[in-house]
């Protein structure tokens, strides 16, 4: 029997995407069998307001921008083409259907693990798709719900797209904590000026 071609999903509002997510996604391919990591653009979030984001395609277009000189991390707009707000069960189903040769597994941080009992059917997700669990500081999850869950070594990465909004809108220095070609995006479309 062929082996599943492996992809690890990483969800987010990458608002914007920053070097720390790119480096998480490159920790999870050298510390698993994956193929590829796909960075799932989230149009919105049920978790979060929808007047602090950016515009979905200025998102997806900073990833593709982030990615494009990686071979095995992809960007993909998938939920942008499926019922909103998006639930990470319903791409999950979505996904599994549309590349049966694929086997789907998750990324998340230890503070979105904390709160997976909220979200929509995660019983079916904790059932079918491992997850793999990067730290995050001020989260500890030393229960584990599910043999399905591992956590990997990935370094704590104190950067957030909130900080980079926020010293950006003052005209500070941030244009390291992004690809030079995402800040570049950022500063022609005048994102984040606010």
């Amino acid at each position: 029997m062929k082996e599943k071609f492996k992809v690890g999903l990483y969800f987010g509002s990458f608002n914007p995407v920053h070097v720390g997510h790119l480096i998480i996604a490159e920790t999870l391919l050298n510390e698993t069998h994956l193929n590829q990591v796909w960075l799932v653009v989230s149009p919105q979030n049920p978790f979060k307001e929808k007047k602090s984001l950016a515009s979905e395609y200025d998102r997806y277009n900073m990833v593709e921008l982030a990615t494009q000189n990686h071979p095995y991390i992809k960007p993909s707009n998938v939920e942008f083409y499926l019922p909103k707000p998006s639930y990470t069960i319903d791409t999950l189903a979505h996904l599994t259907e549309k590349y049966p040769d694929y086997e789907f597994s998750l990324l998340m941080g230890e503070d979105n693990l904390e709160t997976l009992h909220k979200w929509k059917n995660y019983e079916a997700i904790l059932k079918y798709y491992d997850i793999y669990v990067y730290p995050r500081i001020g989260s500890t999850t030393s229960e584990i719900l599910s043999e399905r869950i591992k956590k990997i070594h990935a370094p704590i990465i104190e950067l957030s797209a909130t900080a980079f909004r926020k010293l950006n809108a003052e005209n500070k220095n941030c244009q390291f904590m992004v690809t030079k070609e995402v800040y570049e995006y950022i500063k022609k479309n005048c994102l984040y000026a606010d």
